[in-house]
């Protein structure tokens, strides 16, 4: 799928400082760290970027919390929440601002009076939606040379290291 040397985000070429094999270090696995190191650093600015289309004053943060709203629809703050990886202060703030801006609201849970359910607004659904169809688009663009079967294995792939890092 691709070459074996890639740069580090600094210029520098990966393996040139040492041997990976004479510090007992499996090269596979600093390759691994390398292309993630590399692949987090161009995802957190394309959160942004993503973010600031949707709505210009959204944190690149939220960006993640209307992704999972559009997937599963109407959830309380505390799923979100425990989804996330943060507290309910956190989410609880989250929340507020993107309420304060049109993307989200609350209803009172029919299951449980005491509690709500977000769910996205339809403004929120619509800005959402045109910003996730224009990066599917890019990605379609950046993979164009590849085989279907390849996409198809790097989502799995994925798929299986997010399953792994949740359990």
């Amino acid at each position: 799928m691709g070459a074996d040397v890639h740069e580090d985000g600094n210029g520098a070429r990966p393996g040139a400082e040492f041997d990976a094999t004479e510090s007992g270090v499996d090269h596979e696995f600093l390759s691994l760290e390398r292309e993630l190191t590399v692949f987090l650093r161009r995802a957190r600015a394309s959160s942004g970027e993503m973010a600031r289309a949707v709505h210009p004053d959204l944190e690149p943060a939220a960006y993640g919390l209307l992704a999972r709203l559009e997937e599963c629809g109407r959830q309380r703050a505390t799923e979100l929440a425990a989804y996330v990886g943060v507290g309910k202060a956190t989410m609880s703030r989250q929340l507020r601002a993107l309420e304060d801006l049109g993307l989200v609201a609350r209803e009172p849970d029919p299951a449980d009076g005491r509690a709500w359910l977000v769910h996205l607004t339809d403004e929120g659904r619509a800005n959402f939606r045109q910003v996730r169809d224009a990066r599917r688009a890019t990605y379609v663009r950046q993979l164009a040379g590849w085989d279907r079967s390849e996409v198809a294995e790097l989502a799995r792939l994925l798929h299986q290291l997010n399953a792994g890092a949740e359990s």
